[in-house]
């Protein structure tokens, strides 16, 4: 079977699934195989109910007694087995799962796989994976994936659809020579891809995963380094004043910019008025004040009679940018045109701002992608700014510079990237790295604790809520997932409103809401609505909620230090002292000492660097870490080693064969396997 025959032709898919997968984003054979684990679970010898341990992930042998019952609250329906002998009893809970009751019938033996925790003498297992011991013994003591899903696919049947793409399709093909893969030690690509999605043993799992990392960066580089080629530093065309007016403006700003901000600043001011046009990134840690810095360097474009803009990720950080920008105007007793575009804007508002955008030609611009619509067209646009950097692709930063003649760039990331990583990724840039933070603001106070403090975690923020502050609480998962031992924002949420008072407003937020739906809950906490803000990592690049005192991690050991370091950038932001918990539900030493990183230290690129010593291939268990740069399993972090190669043999290959940096090849994987089989670069190691 071909890999691009659509995924209908794999036996057991049907209409109704194949749509599901298609939400996915699988619409081929090919694509299932692409769709990579997002964990494993080795399943471990089944056991008797008496030798259960508390915290432990254990499989479990019940014979059922007594049939399982159905509760139906107003909220849920929660399926309830009971079952245990010799004193000792096991109650599982399967939370809106109601059809598994089907499989728990008086006289059945079953095996379950899960957590386990002593409630009083009596187990407990929450969302346990249910076997038969037949299906079990098939599975114990290997390594199984476990899939991000969708409403409607279990992780049973995308790893049955998986095992059977691989069982009928055509290869993929090999582009990478054989003394290439050795050169890096890289396992052969459909090697790689069998054993990620099922592994031969562990060995086998970093192999084929190191191939694959590879793959990514690989690509990643060499289609960044063909869009740049040739491309050579452009002539600045716009003339700029000396910059004095910014003196003006900063001497009325009710605080002291850092030494950091300031030496940023004049970078950029410098770069405006170079003899080239400026492209630039400013890694600025969480809280550091990029912001400020970006709008006077929009101000000095204005002054001097030119448009700028500034793309946000998100509607929420967009209108938080034109209300920031529209109170420092005032401040500052200045009259400027702040132009806001959104998707969400209906027709007839995106006229009248289009309008603006062509009429007002040393406009403030902000807004997020649709500033790059085709509709959209400015005056002198001197100034690209684009916020949070990784979550904009090349082509649309690209497609937003060409809105300008010639623009000048500026990008922002609070990612805390190591200089020798961030030189790798943003080659063509200069990096101005702003490293402090404002005097006024009080450290984070942190904590890393297990479980046993659940209690007074609740009882601490119910606390801070009752003084008129607000809280964060980051979850994993956003639904209960099979196999997957995490907690999730849907059945959270609703055990924290039993638990605590009923006076204290609790939301949810998470990735798989509609985005009017999500700016809806955003600007509702923003504007103290709720109390409580339950989430995925979704608001990593959120709103700035000063109000927000507490920001609670639940299984932290599950993400990686630099994306922890993100989530806790999200409070501190106000006068009061703010509070970052961190809940480990790991017993490993390991997980312990890089959360003791966090606990010691607020520095952003401290923690970077020193997470880059600690993580090695057994990382990449559980979810992945880095979130960056949109790649499926590549983690800038863990992979240093792997991106350093990759970036070695992009250079390689572009010195050997300058030719091909004047092609753009839209399929890039086969390019490659044309110049490698041609002989156009030497191979020699």
């Amino acid at each position: 079977m071909e890999l691009t025959a659509p995924i209908r032709e794999i036996k057991g898919v049907g209409e109704k699934t194949e749509g599901l997968l298609q939400k996915m984003g699988v619409y081929t054979v090919g694509d299932i195989l692409l769709h990579f684990p997002r964990d494993y679970v080795k399943y471990p010898r089944a056991s008797e109910i008496d030798e259960l341990r508390d915290g432990e992930n254990a499989a479990v042998i019940v014979r059922i007694e007594k049939p399982a019952v159905l509760r139906r609250t107003r909220a849920m329906a929660i399926t309830v087995l009971k079952s245990g002998h010799n004193g000792r009893e096991l109650e599982a809970l399967w939370f809106r799962l109601p059809y598994i009751i089907n499989g728990l019938k008086k006289g059945k033996t079953v095996i379950l796989y899960g957590r386990v925790t002593d409630k009083r003498g009596l187990f407990h297992m929450e969302q346990p994976a249910l076997f038969t011991p037949e299906d079990y013994a098939s599975v114990e003591e290997t390594m199984q994936p476990v899939y991000a899903l969708t409403r409607g696919v279990t992780n049973r049947f995308l790893t049955k659809t998986a095992r059977h793409a691989l069982d009928v399709c055509d290869s993929f093909f090999e582009y990478l020579p054989t003394d290439v893969r050795a050169k890096y030690e890289l396992a052969e690509y459909n090697y790689a891809v069998a054993n990620i999605h099922f592994p031969d043993s562990m060995e086998a799992l970093i192999q084929a995963r190191k191939r694959l990392v590879f793959d990514e960066f690989f690509l990643f580089l060499m289609t960044m380094q063909l869009e740049r080629k040739g491309e050579e530093k452009q002539k600045n065309p716009h003339h700029f004043q000396d910059g004095k007016e910014l003196d003006t403006y900063m001497k009325k700003l009710p605080y002291e910019l850092t030494g950091a901000q300031r030496r940023t600043l004049g970078e950029i001011v410098s770069d405006m008025k170079g003899e080239v046009l400026m492209q630039r990134l400013i890694q600025g840690d969480v809280g550091s004040g990029k912001t400020i810095v970006a709008f006077l360097a929009m101000l000095l474009a204005s002054d001097s009679g030119y448009q700028s803009a500034i793309m946000a990720p998100t509607e929420v950080l967009a209108k938080q940018h034109e209300q920031s920008f529209l109170e420092l105007c005032a401040l500052f007793g200045i009259e400027k045109t702040i132009v806001l575009l959104t998707g969400s804007m209906t027709a007839k508002q995106k006229r009248e701002k289009r309008a603006l955008i062509e009429t007002h030609p040393d406009a403030l611009i902000v807004g997020t992608h649709a500033l790059i619509q085709e509709a959209v067209s400015y005056g002198d646009l001197a100034l690209v700014i684009t916020d949070e950097q990784h979550r904009f692709g090349v082509r649309q930063r690209e497609t937003f510079a060409k809105k300008g003649q010639t623009p000048h760039i500026l990008v922002m990331s609070a990612t805390p990237i190591p200089r020798t990583l961030a030189i790798i990724l943003y080659g063509d840039m200069d990096i101005s790295v702003m490293d402090e933070v404002p005097a006024k603001r009080l450290p984070i106070k942190n904590c890393v604790v297990g479980e046993n403090y659940r209690k007074k975690a609740n009882a601490f923020l119910e606390r801070e809520v009752a003084a008129g502050h607000q809280a964060y609480i980051i979850c994993p998962l956003v639904e209960a997932s099979e196999n997957f031992d995490a907690n999730n924002v849907t059945d959270y949420a609703e055990r924290l409103a039993a638990s605590l008072s009923p006076q204290v407003r609790i939301a949810c937020l998470h990735g798989k809401m509609k985005a009017a739906e999500k700016n809806r809950i955003m600007e509702d906490f923003k504007d103290h609505k709720t109390d409580v803000l339950v989430s995925t990592t979704v608001v990593e690049v959120g709103v700035n909620v000063p109000n927000a005192t507490v920001m609670m991690i639940e299984n932290a050991d599950r993400f990686g230090l630099a994306q922890l370091h993100q989530l806790r950038g999200r409070v501190g932001r106000g006068e009061a002292q703010s509070y970052c918990i961190m809940m480990n539900a790991s017993d490993s030493e390991r997980a312990r000492d890089r959360l003791d990183i966090l606990n010691k230290s607020n520095d952003g690129f401290f923690i970077a660097s020193e997470d880059l010593k600690l993580r090695g291939p057994g990382d990449f268990f559980g979810i992945r870490q880095s979130g960056d740069m949109s790649f499926l399993l590549a983690d800038i972090y863990t992979d240093a080693r792997v991106l350093q190669n990759a970036a070695d043999e992009v250079k390689r290959i572009l010195t050997e064969d300058p030719a091909l940096a004047q092609e753009k090849h839209e399929n890039l994987r086969i390019k490659m396997q044309e110049i490698f089989a041609a002989g156009e670069v030497s191979l020699s190691l």
